[in-house]
């Protein structure tokens, strides 16, 4: 029993502490804004005008949502919160971008124990800097301070992201077909998966800390694991506008494979060539030092692929010739159930 009326700060939720964070983010989140936006942060649903659609041939909306993972631990051991929200907002695009839609909004979700003013800050700073170089808009978010539920420090971080194609311009990977080409765009580093594996390694078995160089690195371990996630969306976007692509994969969680595979369709395997393209030293680096298999870390990490493209024999140069970034022929599409096999 208090002598004073218990308030929610005594609980542990301090809403001041956002109230006084609330202009920077209306900010930031601004200069985002697209045409579409009718609506501004701080209403109880963003809204976005569909009117412009008349730009796109039958419009359908391609909807995803993912989160960073344990990579935010990574942030929270370096105090660098402000590429995070860039990497949540990148990931997101890349996994409508396979099916050929063009993002429009984004809303994100930041949850923590004691919420930090700063932190949030650079957080939401890496979200709008992520829409804004997409071209998305921000158009709402929430944020939540959940004490005995995270500790003090910890935080998480979530995103959903509304683009729009045109029906007959979905990629929907039903034209793949046997001798396709399977070409493979390079990482920047783990992007957002493989972090619970990568840290296992790094810091519980060989002991290291974020700022220990190790043979093989050209920047500290904590920077080679905090490197942004590509957004492909500016690389293959003369491309699909040529119709140069069967077919596209993110590679995720699960790593090239278990996700090349969710886009074949019924006869169609994709077969690998192990070294025809170059490990990063990271990926490297994690097998060696947790004695992790070539098997284990394809399905833990992109092991240095951050997207597959299929693309039919006739079109691989032209397909190519459009990147204007390295790229790597991998294998191709042989006859087979639906599933990645590996050769070498």
């Amino acid at each position: 029993m208090t002598n004073r009326p218990l308030t929610y700060k005594d609980a542990g939720v301090n809403i001041d502490t956002f109230n006084s964070a609330r202009d920077c983010i209306r900010a930031m989140a601004r200069s985002t804004y697209t045409r579409g936006v009718i609506s501004d942060i701080g209403a109880f649903g963003g809204m976005f005008d569909c009117t412009f659609f008349k730009d796109v041939a039958e419009p359908v909306l391609v909807s995803s949502t993912d989160g960073v993972g344990t990579k935010l631990k990574i942030a929270m051991m370096m105090n660098r919160h402000n590429t995070v929200g860039r990497d949540l907002v990148n990931h997101c695009v890349n996994d409508i971008l396979v099916q050929g839609a063009k993002p429009l909004f984004f809303l994100d979700y930041i949850a923590t124990g004691k919420l930090d003013r700063e932190i949030l800050l650079s957080v939401v700073e890496g979200v709008a800097n992520g829409c804004r170089e997409a071209g998305c808009a921000l158009i709402g978010g929430e944020t939540a301070e959940m004490p005995g539920f995270y500790g003090d420090g910890d935080y998480d971080v979530a995103g959903c992201i509304v683009g729009v194609v045109g029906r007959g311009r979905i990629i929907d990977g039903k034209s793949i077909r046997h001798g396709d080409v399977l070409i493979g765009l390079p990482s920047a580093g783990l992007h957002t998966n493989g972090y619970s594996l990568a840290r296992k390694v790094f810091f519980d078995i060989a002991g290291l800390r974020p700022d220990s160089r190790v043979d093989g690195l050209d920047t500290t371990v904590g920077d080679a694991l905090l490197a942004e996630h590509i957004n492909y969306e500016p690389v293959l976007r003369e491309a699909l506008a040529k119709n140069l692509v069967a077919g596209l994969s993110h590679i995720t969680g699960g790593g090239i494979t278990e996700n090349l595979d969710r886009i074949l369709p019924e006869g169609c395997r994709a077969e690998i060539d192990l070294g025809s393209w170059p490990v990063p030293p990271l990926c490297r680096l994690i097998a060696e030092m947790g004695n992790v298999e070539t098997k284990e870390m394809l399905r833990a990490t992109n092991m240095g692929i951050g997207m597959i493209a299929v693309v039919h024999p006739s079109n691989a140069d032209a397909f190519t010739a459009t990147l204007k970034t390295p790229s790597f022929t991998l294998g191709k599409i042989i006859p087979g159930d639906p599933a990645v096999c590996y050769r070498g």
